[in-house]
């Protein structure tokens, strides 16, 4: 006989983002149960990034990258303060090393100031300099609110949030079916033991990079909705240690097409990486290529000119869910009840990339209104 279950509410996905939602469900009473493809919570977009906590400040003031990201980053400092979840508010510098680049920066300030973000200073090149000697750069702007966290003590902290509330999450799950029945979802799983089968009152699509698979199993269909997902890779490279601390702060150019360009963090160790590049792919692919070191060291060099190729090695890779493919505008968020693209009892989070880590606690707020 087949295993199968009825539970209240699932949530497919179990990034930072899906177990924020989970979390907040399970708080306002809900019986929750995520499910997660990975062998552990928070293998993909969640952890293969920056670990930046953004202020808000590339996005459309009336978006809801924007909304989210502000209210996101507050949320997200008051629980790392209260739960001692490993975070620095560091700084950020967004730097123009050219003077056409001087109208895009100044755009940049015009959205940070228009979304709610605080603090934001100009500074010429001798404020630069007292910031980051090493940085070369006509104008920077000043972002105090910006800041890094630990991506797995944050998730771990959602997850014990949610199983402080009787929910649970199970890995080495994954999603083979899904239907609505005219009552309750269906829902078939598969794991190392076979097939298990669940019904459940409600759903949630935090599925990450495979949101738009997830909503077309339920019948939506994304071409139309807009909803097909480009998977967007970066690969980024650490500094050798024997360089030492070129940047004390985050330096970030000013964006490029398709990202936010290869910029310098600072992670909780102090230890320096150069990333992300941008390049659409076909298929998740986590490798980088150690020959990409020119490259960087030449991107790098716009604003850190001491940076040369030998003095990079090739550290890791992320993969982004973008909605808009190589040279297409600005795509937002999708956080939408199901109703209306024929999946009732059902909330879809797609496209999901940057600033998804800040925007967490905002979206999961979203999520609880709409499950209402």
């Amino acid at each position: 006989m087949t295993p199968s279950a009825e539970i209240e509410t699932v949530v497919i996905g179990a990034g930072v983002v899906g177990l924020a939602c989970a979390a907040a469900l399970a708080s306002a009473g809900r019986e929750v149960v995520v499910l997660e493809r990975n062998g552990a919570p928070a293998r993909e977009t969640s952890s293969r990034n920056s670990g930046v906590i953004h202020a808000g400040l590339y996005y459309p003031a009336d978006s809801l990258k924007a909304r989210s990201c502000v209210e996101g980053a507050s949320l997200l400092y008051a629980r790392c303060e209260a739960l001692g979840i490993p975070h620095r508010r560091i700084g950020k510098l967004i730097v123009a090393s050219e003077a056409h680049e001087m109208s895009r920066l100044e755009e940049i300030a015009q959205r940070g100031e228009a979304a709610g973000a605080l603090g934001l200073e100009w500074l010429e090149p001798a404020g630069v300099a007292a910031r980051e000697p090493n940085v070369r750069a006509i104008a920077a702007l000043w972002s105090p609110g910006t800041g890094i966290v630990d991506a797995h003590a944050l998730a771990d902290s959602y997850r014990a949030e949610l199983e402080s509330f009787g929910g649970r999450v199970v890995c080495e799950t994954s999603l083979e079916a899904l239907a609505w029945t005219g009552e309750r979802w269906a829902l078939e799983t598969r794991n190392a033991d076979g097939i298990f089968r669940v019904t459940a009152e409600r759903v949630v699509n935090a599925a990450g990079l495979a949101s738009d698979q997830v909503a077309a199993l339920a019948g939506v269909d994304v071409e139309a909705a807009g909803w097909r997902l480009h998977l967007c890779k970066g690969d980024y490279f650490g500094l050798q240690a024997s360089r030492g601390a070129v940047v004390e702060h985050l330096v970030y150019p000013v964006p490029s097409e398709g990202g936010l360009g290869v910029h310098a963090t600072v992670d909780l160790g102090g230890r320096i990486r150069f990333g992300p590049d941008t390049e659409y792919v076909s298929a998740v692919d986590y490798r980088v290529r150690p020959e990409k070191a020119e490259g960087f060291a030449e991107a790098i060099r716009r604003y850190l000119p001491s940076v040369e190729a030998c003095d990079l090695f090739p550290e890791m890779a992320g993969v982004r869910p973008k909605r808009q493919g190589l040279g297409e505008p600005f795509r937002d968020f999708v956080v939408e009840d199901g109703e209306a693209w024929g999946t009732p009892a059902m909330v879809h989070l797609v496209g999901i990339e940057s600033p998804g880590l800040t925007a967490a606690g905002a979206l999961a707020r979203r999520v609880v209104g709409l499950c209402a």
